[in-house]
């Protein structure tokens, strides 16, 4: 085994590239040094960057690292990140058993058979948005007239939520994965939100739909904090990752003319497609956050317990040992071993709503619009490097 000094290389968050769809340079350059990396965070907490596709496997499904963020030595990338975990502790932010009681009470709203019953619904509010589009002209900005609303509007079906909040929950989700974001801010946004969905939980109690905070409202082995805290995860997660895929994917492709060309041809790659630009794009680009509970050797060093680290499922989904050409968008390669979802106990639970949704999303976006085009030069475009959850700010097309 080798120790590989604690003297931290880089800090964290680094910077983005002139390649907006690759990870930040300093990521990579680590990655090609050895898949373990001393680390600093911006408070001077030292961690390790994990890069490896292997070692994030195994940092993420081994019990010796925890995702309690309550564990001393557990890493936060800004104060208002630990603000979140400390303030609004969701079982992603906990180890089993207590993180499996709570993700139970869920799991079965996001089943595969579930989605696919789904999939006509999401059909529906995929075509309306372009309805919409299309009879408004021949120009729209992809993130706010599509992008964002398909997939608000799904997870607010599923949870229950109004959708004509959707613009309080779509501000305070935003300063929530803003690492720009005051601890003072990520603290008001979450105050308000968990104070919505808790006033909305009560009133479900009152009058029950079907719907996820119905049924969870309903539950004796629940309390409101967990019941907003489950609401508040899945709220967030539900609308800002699918809405920031759709649209950096649409970026992806037509800068690739060839590769759409082949998908209008051929609608059947579309599936692999997708499993393809999640591992390309890898939206979660500042890493999933564990601390070690014992000591533990990770691509041959030896990792101390207490010490946090961050496995980094960007680099990890660019390992050229399992993705040959890792750097190359490719929409007809076998990509289906990405980590985009993460891996382990904690794995994406709506990893099987957002296939679906982003599956209809791009096909249908494909077809209907064949001349679909950005209007403005790429370098125009502004890229959420600043958010936990990466994207484009906006995206005007034309077609």
């Amino acid at each position: 085994m080798t120790t590989t000094p604690t003297t931290p290389t880089l800090t964290l968050p680094a910077a983005h590239g002139s390649c907006p769809f690759d990870p930040p340079p300093a990521y990579d350059r680590a990655a090609r040094q050895g898949s373990v990396t001393p680390a600093e965070l911006l408070d001077g907490e030292f961690c390790w960057l994990v890069t490896g596709h292997q070692e994030v496997r195994t940092v993420l499904s081994d019990p010796r690292f925890s995702a309690d963020a309550r564990h001393p030595g557990f890493p936060f990338l800004t104060p208002g990140r630990r603000a979140l975990a400390v303030n609004n502790p969701s079982f992603i932010r906990m180890d089993d058993p207590e993180h499996a009681r709570l993700r139970r009470m869920v799991t079965k709203d996001f089943l595969v058979h579930k989605v696919d019953a789904m999939r006509p619904g999401i059909q529906r509010i995929v075509d309306g948005a372009i309805d919409r589009m299309t009879a408004a002209g021949t120009t729209a900005d992809l993130v706010t007239d599509f992008a964002l609303p398909v997939p608000s509007l799904v997870i607010c079906l599923l949870l229950g939520v109004p959708y004509q909040d959707h613009e309080l929950f779509q501000a305070q989700s935003r300063t929530l994965l803003d690492n720009r974001a005051t601890q003072s801010a990520v603290e008001a946004a979450q105050r308000g939100l968990t104070g919505y969905l808790t006033e909305l939980a009560e009133e479900k109690r009152k009058h029950p739909g079907d719907d996820m905070l119905s049924r969870l409202a309903a539950r004796e082995d629940v309390s409101p904090a967990e019941i907003a805290a489950t609401g508040l995860l899945l709220l967030v997660a539900g609308h800002e990752t699918t809405a920031n895929m759709t649209a950096l994917s649409t970026v992806a492709l037509l800068r690739r003319p060839e590769q759409v060309a082949r998908l209008r041809a051929d609608p059947g790659l579309v599936r692999g497609a997708v499993e393809e630009l999640l591992r390309y794009l890898t939206i979660v680009q500042s890493g999933l956050p564990r601390v070690a509970l014992k000591d533990v050797e990770l691509g041959g060093t030896l990792v101390r317990a207490g010490q946090g680290v961050l496995a980094m499922l960007s680099t990890a989904n660019r390992d050229e040992e399992l993705f040959g050409t890792a750097d190359e968008l490719e929409v007809s390669r076998d990509a289906r071993r990405h980590l985009a979802f993460g891996f382990g106990v904690h794995q994406c639970l709506g990893q099987p709503l957002a296939r679906a949704e982003l599956q209809i999303a791009l096909e249908t976006l494909l077809r209907r619009l064949p001349g679909l085009r950005i209007t403005v030069p790429e370098e125009e475009l502004v890229f959420r490097g600043h958010s936990v959850v990466y994207g484009v700010d906006s995206l005007p097309v034309a077609w």
